[in-house]
């Protein structure tokens, strides 16, 4: 048997030296490992484990199966350069610095353009936030409250009689905001009389008479459906 391991074993423990991070004792489907799942090789990784030439660092449990991660020992590697020319390790050891180099380098090169990509995608989204906060809200809400300001400044200046019914003021407010909807007239108003903006002025007569009722709203206990300056 020991002529039989004997390669095996030696190959096992060049595979091992070369990745100290550890490798399964055992090759799985997707998976390489330092020794094959025949009875031979499990034989070999078993004397490598008794004469301490392997160093389990893992054991990892999958079910039923059991596999163990494991790395050169010192042992392990006294006995390899005993038994080959310490100048073909040497040239092992060379060959795959070389491979995770280039690895490493091809790591760091992706990991570059990432970072470029993600920077990228931070100053759109900073840009694209700076113009949510500095455009209007829904549909351009946030300057409704400018446009009816701005309608009864008109309404009052051009002497029309009395306060601004609240029908007539949503008309001239809808040509400058075809957007706004009834429920959103009525937000803006209750904003800016809370803001002691403007006067809300309520309906006199009986409610069965008001012209228009859905553009009259609800004010405290009081409909309101004239509207004018502060």
């Amino acid at each position: 048997m020991a002529d039989k391991s004997t390669p095996l074993i030696l190959a096992a423990l060049t595979k091992a030296m070369a990745d100290p991070g550890g490798v399964p004792l055992h090759a799985g489907r997707k998976m390489p490992g330092l020794f094959a799942a025949s009875a031979t090789a499990k034989q070999a990784a078993q004397r490598c484990l008794e004469q301490g030439y392997l160093r389990i660092l893992q054991r990892q449990t999958n079910g039923k199966s059991v596999q163990d991660l494991c790395t050169l020992s010192e042992k392990g590697l006294a006995h390899l350069l005993s038994q080959v020319n310490p100048r073909s390790v040497l040239e092992e050891l060379i060959r795959t610095l070389q491979a995770q180099q280039t690895q490493v380098a091809e790591l760091i090169d992706t990991t570059q353009h990432w970072q470029a990509g993600l920077d990228a995608l931070r100053t759109n989204v900073s840009t694209i936030l700076e113009q949510i906060q500095l455009a209007p809200s829904d549909n351009g809400s946030t300057s409704i409250p400018v446009h009816l300001v701005a309608c009864l400044s008109q309404w009052q200046a051009s002497q029309s009689p009395g306060d601004c019914p609240l029908p007539e003021l949503y008309r001239r407010i809808h040509a400058a905001a075809p957007y706004l909807t009834i429920g959103r007239f009525h937000d803006a108003l209750r904003q800016l009389h809370q803001q002691e903006r403007i006067y809300l002025h309520p309906w006199s007569g009986p409610l069965y008479e008001i012209p228009e009722p859905p553009y009259a709203m609800l004010i405290g206990h009081e409909v309101a459906y004239y509207a004018s300056i502060r």
